[in-house]
């Protein structure tokens, strides 16, 4: 990384902007951001992109991707944040998607109470034991229409099940298994289906081109290559089995990492993304795209143990997942500091080395990237928006708003 490279000038506006701020803290390179979200709607070719807000977590920052053209609403992980989101007289979206099954009697409660929240959330399913659900908390004849999703599994499954590529969601998996549950759905006073869901996560969260592991890359793509063929029929049928029974306002699918194939499928009206909003670690081995880095923490310096070494207060913002080494968040400004293997990063502190030591002193910052995307909003209050090499605000996160959606 030189001082005239993109990198360069990144961290050197990140400091100048921030000079003034104590670490630990979070920033937000407004203009990163803006040029990623472009990117996500040039990538999904014309078909709406719905905004993962577990990817995102500030609402101002889904005010501000939501405004810009080619984007349509929220893709919520709670029930709870649904209601906060779609709530009152300005909402951030009236169009949310929770995009998880919930179990939650009180914010099921809240939901059948408010017949303009039903009307704006619409709440996922995969099996009669959730229709079951909404009817014991709050019966058909005391509560709107609620409206519901069908989550239908994306994963590569071979016969029998002795392979199974993707994460496991939902039971239904064939057009049968959704059809089935379409017509419990119609059969059933107080809901109605209005669409459908599935993720690809084998496809849309799994690096295709993973630094340094050139043989792993190969393996995925080929792994991706067939399980995205695969997908696409069976999605297809699905959709046409599923609208023969009943009509469906939309049909979603993909992520950040597999927009161009899941926006290219005649089957879907719309995909969802926002871990390519910030660009996380996670997201920097894909041959589809290169995002811009938009979120940094930042962490002081505060020993000097040894010649090439330096140790930083905190930076343990572990990102979940699989436990592995790429779930660590990288030291990134300046370049040339790696973590130790023995330690990692800690809870109070983290000793760092490499060449990127040199010259830093006791008070200067490290600059580091989440591993993933929204997680880093779990730590702070704030992010601190810098634009132009300026600092021109901060924004509030969802905890800073008093907010934690499980």
């Amino acid at each position: 990384m030189t001082a005239d490279s993109p990198a360069g000038r990144q961290h050197a506006f990140l400091e100048r902007a921030t000079a003034d701020l104590d670490p630990p803290f979070a920033a937000l390179d407004l203009d990163a951001l803006d040029a990623n979200a472009r990117d996500l709607v040039a990538r999904a070719a014309g078909k709406p992109v719905r905004v993962a807000s577990k990817s995102v977590r500030c609402r101002d920052v889904l005010r501000r991707v939501l405004a810009g053209p080619g984007f349509a609403g929220v893709l919520a992980y709670s029930l709870p944040e649904a209601l906060w989101l779609a709530g009152g007289d300005d909402p951030v979206s009236t169009d949310v998607v929770v995009g998880y099954p919930s179990v939650d009697r009180a914010a099921l409660r809240a939901l059948a109470g408010d017949e303009q929240a039903a009307s704006r959330i619409t709440l996922m399913v995969d099996s009669a034991d959730h229709l079951d659900l909404l009817d014991d908390v709050v019966p058909p004849g005391r509560r709107p229409e609620l409206r519901v999703c069908l989550d239908v599994d994306a994963s590569l499954r071979s016969a029998g099940g002795r392979l199974h590529v993707g994460v496991r969601r939902s039971p239904l998996h064939t057009p049968d298994d959704a059809v089935a549950l379409a017509r419990l759905v119609l059969a059933r006073p107080g809901v109605r289906l209005t669409g459908l869901m599935a993720y690809e996560a084998q496809i849309a969260g799994v690096q295709d081109a993973p630094a340094g592991r050139p043989l792993r890359g190969l393996a995925v793509r080929g792994l991706q290559a067939v399980s995205a063929r695969e997908l696409a029929a069976r999605r297809a049928a699905v959709v046409a089995a599923v609208t023969a029974v009943a009509p469906l306002e939309f049909v979603n699918g993909g992520g950040t990492g597999s927009l161009e194939r899941t926006a290219a499928e005649d089957a879907v009206t719309e995909v969802a993304a926002g871990s390519g909003l910030y660009s996380p670690a996670l997201f920097d081995g894909y041959r589809a795209f290169t995002g811009r880095p938009a979120t940094f923490f930042a962490v002081p310096v505060t020993r000097l143990p040894a010649p090439g070494v330096v140790t930083v207060a905190g930076g343990g913002w572990i990102a979940s997942g699989p436990p592995g080494a790429d779930r660590l968040p990288p030291p990134t400004y300046p370049a040339g500091l790696r973590w130790f293997p023995t330690e990692g990063v800690g809870e109070v502190q983290t000793p760092l080395r490499g060449p990127g030591t040199e010259g830093l002193r006791v008070g200067d910052r490290v600059w580091f990237r989440h591993a993933k995307a929204g997680e880093v909003c779990e730590h702070v209050d704030a992010l601190h928006t810098v634009s132009g090499g300026e600092l021109v605000g901060s924004v509030p996160t969802y905890r800073g708003e008093g907010r934690a959606f499980g």
